[in-house]
């Protein structure tokens, strides 16, 4: 898959990551109505470990809270999982690891028990070329040994995915029950091992994939 070209200049960029912790006010209620949709056993065999629901979890005012956490406006991204739930269980395995997000900004919304939570979103840097993301502008890429985006994501991130020799694990994001991670999808990334032996037990996350909204659209209404 082609990756866009980065822009040269960007009038506004998101901070790179945010943690909201408590950031619905009733996170009983989402995790309730994100168990009750279906999930598919097939789904299994995707890129990353565990089970996607069919349809996504309608947060009412999602759009708009987070544009204004980021400072800009930011609509759902269009052919991405944005508001569809993942469930990872102990021992599920994907085919992609370290990876970077075909979005603009995302996010992940934990909704694991407090008593089930452990693990989180982990971050990385590639030895090699000591970068924890793809530069957004010409001069970083260069300074990387590239003069293109696309073979520097092929060669780096496509690459190098399930090699964890070739990455050094910088932080981890860990998990807690109604936390929101928003970051740039640029970076360097990868979710922690999955856990527990049911849905009700097992690695529970809400994802968010946003875009810029078109130059002539409205930024998304308040709830």
């Amino acid at each position: 898959m082609r990756h866009p070209r980065c822009r040269a200049t960007v009038a506004f960029m998101p901070p790179s990551l945010i943690i909201i912790d408590d950031f619905l006010a009733n996170p009983d209620v989402a995790r309730a109505a994100a168990l009750r949709l279906t999930y598919d056993p097939a789904a299994k065999k995707g890129n990353y470990p565990g089970i996607l629901s069919d349809q996504p979890l309608r947060i009412p005012g999602l759009e708009a809270q987070v544009s204004t956490l980021a400072g800009t406006p930011l609509v759902p991204a269009p052919g991405t999982n944005h508001g569809q739930c993942r469930v990872t269980m102990q021992g599920d395995r994907g085919i992609t690891g370290v990876h970077i997000d075909p979005a603009a900004y995302s996010g992940i919304l934990f909704l694991s028990r407090p008593e089930d939570c452990r693990g989180g979103t982990d971050f990385f840097r590639h030895k090699r070329t000591g970068l924890d993301r793809v530069p957004r502008d010409m001069a970083g890429i260069r300074a990387a040994g590239y003069n293109d985006i696309n073979r520097l994501i092929d060669e780096v991130v496509n690459g190098d995915t399930n090699r964890r020799s070739r990455w050094e694990k910088l932080f981890t994001v860990p998990m807690r029950y109604n936390r929101l991670l928003l970051f740039s999808p640029w970076l360097f990334h990868d979710a922690a091992p999955g856990f527990g032996t049911s849905p009700e037990t097992a690695r529970l996350v809400m994802l968010m994939f946003f875009a810029d909204p078109p130059a002539s659209a409205s930024p998304p209404d308040g709830a």
